[in-house]
């Protein structure tokens, strides 16, 4: 058996790695920059780097999400000792002027690249707070040693070596932590739940099934940061009593898979995972579970009979994954931005989670931000943070000149809030009340171009497309919804439409199997409550039915 990494080691020597080179250049290569060509732009800077012999002084590092996906491809210029500048729209032609830009390198840099710093005080990046993505656009997500030269695994290390697993989850309860993943459910009661149940195996698993349209939270800080999954992974699995562990990724995320399990390869190889793991008595075995892609599969006991081999439909509860869960075992299955936070939780100490958010809905949240904005990325801000500053500050502004109509939250689960509701804070209470949900972080913002009966169709379609079928009500009911959707939007509706839509849309709530179903008429209610009128004037009957905005 190899002997176990010593951190402190691995830390010295990448800091001396890091030393010997005068300037940093981080190249985002997350999926957003990816998309606007950041390949070819990291390419252009290595080629640069080396024909213009910088290669002893000039480290080029790809790295994950740097946020501003909207002004990608990004790259970060970190001087030995100096304060790092941020680029934005950074093209492979950008790219080779940066580098002849370095400051060692003369005449002063050409508009053509200074034009292209962004602003670290703008709203943007002022207005966050990093706690998940401490490390986005700060590492190489293929290299350990860079996680650990962060401060990576030290929080495991400091659990099994001076905390029981009582302490862990008494940390994680003093920190205030909920489920990321949309419910909100107090993480330490669940892991309570997980370390009293009896049974020779337990399992933890980490719910990577991201399936909400325009949602790349969990899958960035997977592919971004795996190694900070892992040791949350195993924090949970220390402080419950778990020995195996799955990471359950739908299929179409093809680079969490490879990352996630080469990551797993090389903490198994430094005894980070394994057998006696650190030279302690805790050992974890951890595995990845590749989904087809369902979308129900997000839910608990539909992932378990997917993880399982099975097809993933889901089955009535109780019982609780935590008393009847994988195989019959206890299980505790949370969502991987929760997971996400415990190494900080349990690093930097309850309190400094606890000191950031609301009274109830403590620390940070990850939204995927799109929509019609100036500003559109991935930005984590403090739980609490009102809608408002969301749009006008971090987002920019609406884009186009075009005015604020709506934000979706909660994906296909959740509600369209209206402008006159704008300074909601962003927290778990206040947004269920409005009719909507946290979710897993998709915030969609809607101009005034925007149609909500259409908004509804949309979503209401994706729920029937999604279903699994094994329950009448949201079987047959969401396609009976999207008919009478059909025929609103396509001013074939009557008042008599409206009304079985209303109907239909509550049974299909009410007697549904499982929370896509239960969900599913969440944004058609939302608009008819916010904008109601919008439906009447589109029924042939409109004139009749009476009735204003709500």
């Amino acid at each position: 058996m190899a002997a176990a990494l010593d951190l402190d080691v691995v830390t010295a020597a990448e800091q001396t790695r890091r030393g010997r080179y005068r300037q940093r250049v981080m190249v985002c290569q997350s999926i957003s920059c990816l998309a606007a060509g950041a390949q070819a732009t990291r390419t252009a800077i290595e080629q640069a780097t080396d024909e213009e012999g910088l290669g002893h002084d000039v480290q080029v590092v790809p790295t994950g999400c740097m946020g501003l996906c909207s002004r990608g491809p990004l790259a970060q210029v970190v001087p030995r000792g100096g304060a790092p500048t941020l680029y934005g729209d950074v093209t492979a032609e950008a790219g080779r002027q940066l580098v002849a830009s370095l400051p060692r390198r003369a005449p002063p840099p050409p508009a053509a690249v200074t034009d292209r710093v962004l602003d670290p005080d703008m709203p943007f990046f002022a207005c966050q707070r990093r706690f998940v993505l401490a490390n986005a656009g700060r590492i190489d997500p293929e290299r350990i040693e860079d996680y650990v030269a962060e401060g990576g695994y030290r929080a495991m290390q400091t659990a099994l070596q001076s905390m029981a697993p009582d302490d862990v989850i008494e940390a994680i309860a003093a920190s205030g932590l909920r489920g990321r993943g949309g419910a909100g459910y107090p993480t330490a009661k669940k892991w309570r739940l997980l370390a009293a149940a009896g049974g020779e195996h337990k399992y933890v698993v980490a719910n990577g099934d991201e399936g909400d349209p325009g949602a790349f939270m969990d899958r960035t800080v997977m592919e971004d940061d795996p190694h900070r999954v892992l040791e949350g992974i195993a924090l949970a699995a220390y402080a419950t009593g778990a020995d195996r562990a799955f990471l359950y990724v739908r299929a179409e995320f093809a680079r969490a898979v490879e990352r996630l399990d080469a990551a797993i390869r090389a903490a198994r190889r430094h005894r980070l995972l394994g057998r006696r793991v650190l030279g302690s008595d805790f050992s974890l075995d951890v595995s990845v579970r590749i989904g087809a892609g369902a979308f129900v599969c997000g839910e608990e006991t539909a992932l378990m009979a997917s993880v399982e081999g099975g097809r993933g439909t889901p089955r009535l509860r109780p019982p609780y994954p935590t008393e009847q869960g994988l195989w019959g075992a206890p299980t505790v299955i949370n969502n991987v931005e929760t997971l996400a936070n415990v190494p900080g939780i349990i690093g930097r100490g309850p309190e400094a989670f606890a000191a950031i958010g609301t009274s109830a809905s403590n620390g940070t949240k990850v939204f995927a931000l799109a929509g019609s904005l100036v500003n559109t990325g991935l930005i984590e801000v403090p739980m609490g943070i009102t809608l408002r500053q969301i749009v006008e500050d971090v987002g920019g502004g609406i884009a186009g000149g075009r005015a604020f109509k709506a934000a979706q939250t909660g994906g296909p689960s959740g509600g369209c809030i209206p402008a006159e509701l704008l300074d909601t804070p962003m927290d778990y209470e206040r947004l269920q009340a409005l009719g909507s949900i946290m979710g897993s972080g998709g915030l969609i913002v809607m101009d005034d171009s925007v149609t909500m009966p259409e908004v509804a169709r949309y979503f209401m379609e994706f729920c029937r497309d999604e279903s699994c079928g094994k329950c009448v009500p949201c079987r047959a009911g969401t396609v009976q919804l999207v008919g009478l959707l059909d025929r609103i939007c396509t001013g074939a509706g009557t008042t008599r439409d409206l009304a079985q839509l209303e109907s239909l849309g509550q049974t299909v709530r009410e007697t549904s199997l499982c929370g896509l179903g239960q969900t599913a008429p969440n944004p058609l209610f939302s608009t008819l409550e916010h904008f109601r009128g919008e439906y009447l004037d589109l029924l042939v009957d409109g004139d009749t039915a009476g009735g204003e905005d709500g």
